[in-house]
Order: C-alpha cells, then structure tokens, then sequence
C-alpha cells in the first residue's frame, strides 16, 4: 500500500512534483538508517503511460488505482500550470481533469485524505470536498475561487490551510509546506524536521507563512492604494469609513472591489496586514510581544495572541521560535581565551 499518492495530469507543474518526490525521498533515507517505518509513494495519473509536464517534462506514471474502503493513502495533486482563471476553467472541463474530479470525490468518500497546492485546488472545489470547509490556493486565483465556491471560506493569505481530511496550499512551492506537514502527522516530527535540516526547508516555518498583503491585491489598483495605505498607517489605521473616503468610493464600493480582489472582507485585509506586520516584527527583530501587538495597533498582546492562534495554530512565541538562530559557535581556542 502506498502511503502518499500524487495524481499527475498534463502541464502539471514540475517543481510540484520533483519537491514531493525529493521531499519523500529523504524522508524513506532517513527512516532507514534508523530503523523506521519509510513512506511509500507512487505518480500516478488518470489513465498510466507518460504524462507530459509543463515545459515538456515527461513522467513516467501507473493509473490510480481503485479505491479501497477505507482509504489509508494521501491523495497529492500538485498544481497545473495555467496563465490565467479563463485558461484554468478551460483546462477543468478537460476529459482528463473531469476524471481526475471524480477519482478526488471518490478518495474522499472512501475516507482518504486528499492534498492540493496552487490551481490544483479548483479540482477539489469541482470534486466538492471543499463545500463548508475552509481553503486557500494562490493568492492571483483566490478571487475566482471565492466566485466559484461561496460556502466555501477563501483563506488567500494562508500558505497552507487544513480543515479534516482536506488539505490545500498556496502556490507551487508550497508544496513543500504541504508534504512537510503530511510527513510529520503520519511519520512523526523527528523525521520531517530531518527532512527540513537537510532540505534546508527549516526556515520555511510551515504554519507561520503568508502571503505578503500587497500581493492579494491582484492588480487591483484601488486596492493596492488602500493596502499601501493601511501598511503605512500601522499602527493607528483609519477607520473603514476613513479609508473609504480617503480613496474618494463608498464603503460598499470598497468592501465589493477588496471582496472581489482578495476574497476577503475590507476589515479581515487590514487584520491580515496587522498580522503579517507582526510576524515580520517577531521573526526580525527582539521587541517583546507587548510591543509587537502595540506597534500593529493592539493595546496589549492577548489581542494579538487570539488573532495569531486563530490564523496560524501558533503563538507569537511559536512564531518567533520558528526563525531563532543560534549564535555561531567559536572555534574551541578562541573560546578558551574568552574564558
């Protein structure tokens, strides 16, 4: 039985697929040399024979196999690569992606997970494990996602969001977050921060990772101005009303073009930049949390504390542990001199 299982369709992207294969690799190294259980992988598609990659990359693949009942496997789809949301609803109504939608929804109703990073996420959606559930996907789709799917709560400045069964990651190179993850929770946290440490994926800090709020504007230019604007205030933002007047539109016009641009509210954007302001307080600097929250624009760090659990699972503590470094070792002598 394979424990991880990545479904593979044309113009998959190929760093997806590589940093799961690598990521998985080291993880089966590692567990031998100590005796442990190794995962157990295979690439897969919806029909076997070579699938050709983006760039015209080709993999090798089996078909998927049936389902069991239960399904013990991870179903990992990594992204395809698509210019824009027009070409991926075309690139969804595909025969091969329609069969891929009916393989995910039989995964899940058999009681398998199933793991999806960046444009791949769409095949979930159309699958309908993502009904009621929370999702993230890359930040330039995360408007059409939000359109497509309005039961569905868009998290578009999370790297990596997991709700039961269902796991989905922001764009191609959070792939990484996702595997790391699915490895620690079925192989335990000695092997995946190993995989990490000789990876160099370590700094990545899988739960701590969001998307930079300037870029959830896509392309937006009002809402550009309006990010801009809030960044710049911190930590004494405006009101929404302010702002909205500010930018010379209603708050109902600014809540609709934020709302379309991100697939979030005006006031869950301002929350988002707060928070990011504060993670990068945390991970670059040695401020305390209480002047972390009051340099963000919260009176006192359990505001802050609540906002960062409920977004990331963490604490700021959590956060800030994430990136420590040590301080660089000196060489024995001179060490001896010091004393």
């Amino acid at each position: 039985m394979k424990d991880f299982e990545l479904l593979l369709l044309d113009g998959t992207n190929p760093s997806g697929v590589s940093m799961t294969r690598d990521i998985l690799a080291a993880a089966a190294l590692l567990a031998g040399r100590s005796g442990e259980a190794a995962p157990a992988w295979g690439l897969h598609s919806v029909a076997g024979g070579c699938v050709e990659l983006q760039g015209g990359i080709v993999a090798r693949t089996t078909r998927l196999p049936a389902r069991r009942r239960p399904a013990r496997s991870v179903l990992l789809v990594p992204g395809i690569w698509v210019a824009d949301a027009r070409e991926l609803r075309a690139r969804i109504a595909a025969d091969d992606c329609r069969q891929a939608i009916r393989l995910i929804a039989a995964h899940v109703a058999a009681g398998g997970q199933v793991a999806a990073s960046c444009s791949a996420v769409f095949l979930l959606q159309a699958a309908g494990v993502l009904a009621g559930r929370r999702a993230t996907t890359t930040w330039w789709l995360a408007p059409e996602l939000a359109r497509l799917a309005p039961d569905l709560r868009v998290e578009a400045n999370r790297v990596l969001c997991i709700d039961g069964p269902v796991l989905t990651a922001g764009a191609a190179f959070a792939q990484s977050d996702l595997v790391l993850h699915l490895l620690r929770a079925r192989f335990g946290a000695r092997i995946a921060e190993g995989v990490s440490r000789v990876l160099l994926l370590h700094e990545r800090g899988e739960q701590a990772q969001f998307v930079v709020p300037a870029m959830l504007a896509s392309g937006d230019a009002l809402v550009a101005r309006l990010t801009r604007r809030v960044e710049g205030a911190l930590p004494d933002v405006p009101s929404v009303a302010e702002l909205a007047a500010e930018l010379c539109v209603s708050e109902r016009t600014l809540g609709r073009r934020v709302q379309r641009a991100t697939g979030m509210g005006t006031i869950a954007l301002i929350r988002s930049i707060r928070l990011h302001r504060a993670r990068s307080l945390l991970q670059a600097s040695r401020l305390s949390v209480d002047r972390v929250a009051a340099a963000v624009g919260y009176q006192d760090a359990t505001a802050l504390r609540r906002l960062m659990r409920k977004a990331t699972g963490t604490t700021p503590a959590g956060m800030r542990a994430t990136t420590a470094v040590a301080p660089p070792r000196k060489p024995a002598r001179a060490a001896r001199e010091d004393a």
